[in-house]
C-alpha cells in the first residue's frame, strides 16, 4: 500500500497535478473493463492485468495503475477514463 507521505509528493508526470488513490467503486469499473478486454493505456496498448489500485489525477481524467504495490507513473501507462468510457 502507498503511504500517505508518498502520496503527498506524487504528481502526474505530464501535468504535475496532485494524485490521489482511486475509490473502490472506480477501481471495480476499471477492472471490469480490463476483464472484458476493453481497456487501453495512453500508448494504445491493451491493459491485461487487473489493477490492485490506481492514482487518479486531480482533474479526474487519467488514472495511473498500481499493480503489485508498484505505481506505474510513465505518461504512456496512464489510463484515460473518457477515452475508455469509464466514469
Amino acid at each position: 500500500m502507498i503511504s500517505q507521505d508518498l502520496l503527498n509528493i506524487l504528481v502526474c508526470p505530464e501535468t504535475k497535478q496532485p494524485l490521489q488513490l482511486v475509490s473502490d467503486e472506480l477501481l471495480k469499473k476499471i477492472n471490469k473493463a480490463i476483464q472484458k478486454g476493453n481497456l487501453v493505456n495512453r500508448d494504445g496498448d491493451p491493459v491485461n492485468e487487473d489493477l490492485d489500485g490506481g492514482l487518479i489525477r486531480e482533474d479526474r481524467k487519467i488514472v495511473y495503475p498500481i499493480i503489485k504495490d508498484l505505481p506505474y507513473l510513465r505518461i504512456g501507462d496512464g489510463i484515460e477514463l473518457d477515452k475508455n468510457h469509464i466514469s
